[in-house]
Order: structure tokens, then C-alpha cells, then sequence
């Protein structure tokens, strides 16, 4: 499976975040609580739910499945004008991402384990720290293997080995 790859513009995020553990995986409770509540932000951009995650810099690096990181559901809006009681805002800093399409059950991870584990690695580039995120566009559908979605994965080229200089 071989990615696309994008660049990005900063984008504007309203939605609601929890903290978690891969040990303690609570994104049901956060969809949940963020479902009922997005019709009330105005000015999207689009219908796609933005489903985000902020990983601590040494995250992958010395990977614990009790380690926390910030997991988003949000959509994206053009502004900032009107943020419902019980939201928050995110800046999404743009830049470069892989994408891959990806259509199967949502609780698979299996994915993820080839792209960080397998494509990366033999890519040219590396993990970038700025967040993962997946699109869920009108292909979604929770807990359904025909399910389609967008899995954003930040990345930079990867810098050449330090050369010496030999006379």
C-alpha cells in the first residue's frame, strides 16, 4: 500500500479532546460525548470528522502502551467566530503528510503497524512531530469492514547521514 503525499495548509479544528493510553483507550467515551454536541458548531468547512491525535515527542521512541497522549474529535471550520460551550479550538499546523486510503474495520490496527513498522523505515522520510489525524468522510462507517478513511500520517524527508569531510 503506497501512500499519497500531501502538503497541507494550517488548518482551523473546533472539537473536544481526552487524554488516554493505547492501555487505556477511551475514544468511544470521546466520540460519544462529541457527537451530540457538533451540530452545534458553525461555519464547517466540510461534513468529514476529523479524528486527532497529539503524541509527545518521544512517544514512538520509547513506545509503552501506558503512554498518554491527547486524542481529538473535531471538525474543521473556516473560523474561530463561535466556539460551543464545551469545545475548544485547535490549530493544526500544516505541512507534509502521507496519506493512506484505508478501507476496513476501525479497530484494526494492523495498519498502523505497516506504516510505522514497514513503510516508513523504507521510505525517505521520517515521523515529523506534529499530529496524526484520520478523515471520516461520507465513506465512514463505524465498525463496518467496508468502512472507508483517510489516515494522515506527518512526515519529513529524512536528512542525509552526517558526511566527512576527507582530504
Amino acid at each position: 500500500m503506497q501512500p499519497r503525499i500531501e502538503t497541507i495548509n494550517d488548518k482551523k479544528l473546533i472539537g473536544q479532546c481526552l487524554k488516554m493510553s493505547f492501555a487505556d483507550y477511551r475514544i468511544g467515551e470521546l466520540w460519544k460525548r462529541f457527537g451530540p454536541k457538533r451540530k452545534e458548531i458553525t461555519n464547517t468547512i466540510n461534513d468529514d470528522l476529523i479524528s486527532l491525535v497529539v503524541y509527545e515527542p518521544t512517544h514512538f521512541i520509547d513506545f509503552k502502551p501506558t503512554n498518554e497522549f491527547e486524542r481529538w474529535a473535531a471538525v474543521e471550520v473556516a473560523n474561530y467566530n463561535y466556539v460551543p460551550p464545551e469545545m475548544e479550538r485547535f490549530d493544526l499546523q500544516g505541512g507534509l503528510y502521507a496519506v493512506f486510503e484505508y478501507k476496513g474495520l476501525n479497530t484494526d490496527n494492523s495498519i498502523f503497524q505497516y506504516i510505522l513498522g514497514t513503510w516508513l523505515p523504507d521510505s525517505a522520510y521520517d515521523l515529523d512531530n506534529r499530529p496524526h489525524f484520520e478523515v471520516l468522510g461520507e465513506k465512514y462507517k463505524n465498525d463496518d469492514p467496508e468502512s472507508e478513511e483517510e489516515i494522515w500520517i506527518p512526515i519529513k524527508k529524512k536528512s542525509a547521514p552526517n558526511e566527512t569531510y576527507k582530504k
